[in-house]
């Protein structure tokens, strides 16, 4: 049996379990025919029962990750924590030091207008915003981040809530390449081994529910919010909580076809905007093909000519898909919707968000 990830025991239990998937990030031309290595890469999560870490079971994958474009939301949101990071106090020194995400996207430019110059040494400020779940050896990639931190300053590391997870039912952001989902339970454990406090923290609404972390070297007992945090999450270390994604994945995907083909048989013209990720499985294991969906428009240009993984469904540029003038637009991910509403207003009105039946 595999080690954790985090604390390196155990046991392991299987929570999830969304069977042979493609690989999330490995986006084939669009002429590429399907054969079974697409879609032939086991896709679970795992608990660990002694630290309490959800971690992706196992990636056999090896994927390109095409540069995705940064949306306006998660730049919106950067600049709102920093500003209130630096309200709280917490922005002290004169360096800093990012590990970034393969997603995209950087703090940097933000630190570098308040008077940070960036380092390679241990740096007063260190930032890590949705990096570290990219890491497959989760002990060693804690102990790195801590090492970098110099002896005053602090850790800045930004997550995807396993609490949101689990009570938005986002069961697709499991995905090959995301290592760890992160409770702040979890994640104190992790900052623990590699000698480090959590200080306090901050909440917000990008993904649905996303908690930035402050943490020191010196032993600190968490602030009012970080303990307020760790009460309203405590039973997303269960087992039997984390099952529950896997109703919502079969629930959803079954909903998904049903709309799908409801709205093809009344004649009304669907495509998705968003070649996410976490599309990815949702289409796979919904049976999703170009005769329900017909196409995917995305704005990065990496993925515009290819099509979606275990799918026949092409992925366009957006001006095609205002051209092509759809009846609906399936928005794979829902906080783009202010961004697309305004960059794309010919399309208002044609907008869904929530598939009939998946909730």
């Amino acid at each position: 049996m595999r080690e954790c990830r985090g604390c390196g025991t155990g046991p392991l239990v299987r929570v999830l379990d969304l069977g042979k998937m493609p690989a999330a990030d490995d986006f084939p031309a669009v002429d590429a025919i399907p054969d079974l290595t697409e879609t032939g890469h086991p896709l679970g999560m795992d608990l660990c029962r002694t630290c309490g870490l959800a971690q992706l079971a196992e990636d056999d994958t090896v994927t390109a990750e095409p540069r995705a474009v940064e949306p306006q939301a998660l730049r919106d949101q950067a600049d709102d924590a920093v500003s209130r990071v630096a309200a709280a106090g917490w922005l002290r020194g004169r360096t800093v030091r990012e590990f970034g995400s393969p997603h995209g996207g950087s703090w940097l430019s933000l630190l570098g207008a308040r008077g940070f110059t960036e380092t390679a040494d241990p740096a007063d400020v260190v930032l890590d915003c949705f990096g570290i779940m990219h890491e497959p050896d989760q002990r060693a990639a804690f102990a790195r981040r801590a090492a970098a931190t110099a002896p005053g300053g602090v850790l800045l590391l930004q997550f995807h809530s396993l609490h949101t997870i689990v009570a938005q039912q986002q069961w697709n952001a499991l995905r090959h390449g995301h290592f760890a989902y992160y409770s702040l339970t979890a994640l104190r454990e992790l900052l623990a081994a590699a000698g480090m406090s959590v200080a306090t923290a901050w909440e917000f609404d990008l993904y649905g529910g996303t908690v930035l972390v402050a943490a020191v070297h010196a032993p600190i007992d968490p602030d009012d919010t970080a303990l307020r945090i760790l009460a309203a999450e405590s039973a997303v270390t269960e087992p039997d909580t984390l099952r529950t994604l896997q109703d919502a994945a079969d629930r959803q995907a079954r909903a998904l076809r049903t709309w799908l083909e409801r709205e093809t048989s009344s004649g009304r013209s669907v495509y998705a905007y968003g070649a996410a990720s976490r599309a990815v499985a949702l289409l796979h294991l919904a049976g999703v093909h170009r005769g329900l969906l017909t196409a995917v428009a995305d704005a990065s240009p990496a993925k515009q000519g290819c099509r979606m993984p275990g799918t026949d469904v092409p992925i366009i540029d957006p001006a095609a898909l205002v051209a092509a003038q759809p009846d609906r637009v399936l928005l794979t991910l829902p906080d783009l919707l202010p961004e697309v509403r305004s960059r794309l207003p010919e399309l208002d009105g044609r907008w869904v968000v929530e598939v009939p039946g998946s909730h």
